[in-house]
């Protein structure tokens, strides 16, 4: 996979050198550009935000910086009215507050996507004119992590950069660990425990020593329901909160409870 970011902080991004992510371009599994946004300005100051239309506080990051340095990235027979099919090319990530949001399925959909950009927008946003124009020249998607407000676009960017990578086939070396996760079949995880079998007073569940693989996974799977009922009630696809809820067809815990 490709994935091109643009930031006025592109060293923000240097922790993707680091751990499963860092692992996985150095194997080619991702191939990842970091792109200044100041690059793409022709003032001695570099400026990049102006004072918004309409009045109002803050400023408003402006078009042409951000149209220069999307043009250097997308495929330049890529354009508003030739009859290119938006359904080829890049996805056009723009994080906000005023986008959709942003999901395990979001993620896993994305993973499969060969080249993904990503604009980190600052202040009070950037300009609508750049979303507008782009979204006739490819996929744009306004996307948001949740409720609440960042100071910038680059936080949502790692978090969703993070959330897609590990999804890439190779990156993450045991693909099975992703099968039973949280949000991976509508539920929140269950807990985990390992040595010792006994700390500070607290003892790990009897039945994770029972060697009892059928009555590991119905545990498994009923404190998925308990948690996700006392945490996430909104996720429970059902109305009543005392119905059983079956694992998933494909899951572990419904292989284990057929034996």
């Amino acid at each position: 996979m490709r994935i091109d970011i643009i930031s006025i902080f592109p060293e923000f991004f240097g922790v993707l050198d680091i751990s499963l992510l860092g692992r996985a371009r150095q194997a080619g599994l991702i191939d990842l550009a970091v792109h200044n946004l100041r690059d793409f300005t022709h003032d001695r100051h570099n400026t990049v935000d102006d004072t918004p239309y309409g009045g109002g506080a803050g400023m408003v990051m402006k078009p042409e910086p951000w149209g220069e340095a999307l043009d250097s990235i997308l495929p330049a027979d890529t354009g508003a009215n030739t009859g290119t099919d938006t359904d080829a090319g890049p996805v056009l990530i723009f994080p906000s507050p005023a986008g959709e949001q942003f999901t395990q399925a979001m993620a896993r959909e994305l993973a499969q996507e060969p080249h993904l950009v990503f604009g980190c927008g600052r202040y009070e946003g950037i300009d609508q004119r750049v979303v507008d124009h782009f979204a006739g020249r490819g996929r744009v998607r306004l996307v948001s992590l949740g409720d609440y407000v960042l100071n910038g676009g680059e936080v949502a960017v790692m978090a969703m950069i993070e959330a897609i990578g590990r999804l890439i086939p190779g990156v993450v070396g045991n693909p099975e660990s992703l099968v039973e996760e949280s949000h991976e079949d509508g539920l929140l995880e269950y807990p985990s425990y390992t040595k010792p079998a006994s700390w500070r007073g607290l003892d790990v569940p009897p039945v994770l020593l029972s060697g009892n693989h059928g009555a590991i996974a119905a545990w498994r799977h009923q404190q998925q329901i308990d948690r996700t009922r006392a945490v996430r009630p909104d996720l429970l696809p059902f109305d009543n909160a005392d119905a059983e809820l079956l694992p998933p067809a494909n899951s572990k815990a419904r292989r284990a409870a057929r034996g």
